[in-house]
């Protein structure tokens, strides 16, 4: 029980990785605060988790909901030590494709929702406690149809390294969890863009992937455990990537 008696609250926890990390906390004692934009989404995630978990129902885009999510955390729990900034948004498109709207939408959620959602509840974190972000390897790999994307993830990057040195001086810890392609239904969101049907371009991007398969979300949720845990305590400003090699070799 390496979160026994720990408040985590998973941004965006309703489905797919953010569901497998707020899964994997409660499993291991953490009493978890999910947010996302449905109720609906939210519920079935609650009942799908088995231990200590809370759904709020907020969009990290907007500040009133952040406010109340900070409040209803503070009055429930009176703190919170893990943060997992999850929630984020990938919508491919070509460079001469790339719109206002499309750019906005996407740094909206990617990286202003990541920064003023960790400013909003950080009055609430402990000096011992753990912020993690979710990063991706395209904020430092190239691939086609995915320049305002990735831009918003190698801002992500960028927030680790500066608040690690900001907030270093109390102890609390800033890292980033670097995901490659993981199995999950955003693949089948992206099958489109690339004109294949899903099963196809699961099979091809594999290929890509030194280990020859595509990640599951229960083993982004044990790396996510490890960030959020005391076993990463001296571990601050760092990225940790889980991409089965994708960007390593």
């Amino acid at each position: 029980m390496r979160l026994a008696d720990k408040v985590a609250l998973v941004t965006g926890g309703g489905a797919g990785l953010g569901l497998a990390i707020a899964a994997r906390f409660a499993a291991e004692g953490a009493h978890v605060y999910i947010t996302g934009r449905r109720k609906d989404v939210l519920d079935d995630a609650a009942a799908s988790i088995e231990g200590q978990v809370t759904t709020v129902v907020a969009d990290s885009t907007s500040s009133s909901d952040l406010d109340d999510l900070a409040n209803t955390i503070r009055s429930r729990s009176g703190r919170l030590d893990v943060l997992v900034a999850n929630a984020g948004m990938i919508e491919r498109a070509d460079f001469g494709e790339v719109t206002e709207d499309h750019f906005d939408r996407t740094f909206d959620l990617n990286a202003r929702g990541t920064l003023f959602t960790v400013q909003t509840v950080l009055p609430l974190m402990p000096d011992t406690g753990s912020i993690v972000l979710l990063g991706s390897i395209q904020g430092f790999k190239g691939l086609p149809g995915s320049s305002t994307y990735s831009a918003t993830k190698a801002a992500v990057r960028s927030y680790a390294r500066v608040w690690a040195a900001e907030f270093g001086g109390r102890g609390l810890r800033v890292n980033v969890l670097t995901p490659g392609p993981f199995d999950t239904a955003i693949i089948d969101g992206q099958a489109e863009y690339f004109g294949q049907d899903p099963a196809a371009l699961r099979a091809q991007m594999a290929t890509h992937v030194p280990l020859g398969r595509l990640g599951r979300p229960e083993e982004l949720a044990n790396a996510a455990l490890f960030l959020a845990s005391d076993e990463s305590s001296f571990m601050t400003g760092a990225e940790l990537c889980v991409d089965g090699g994708m960007a390593q070799v």
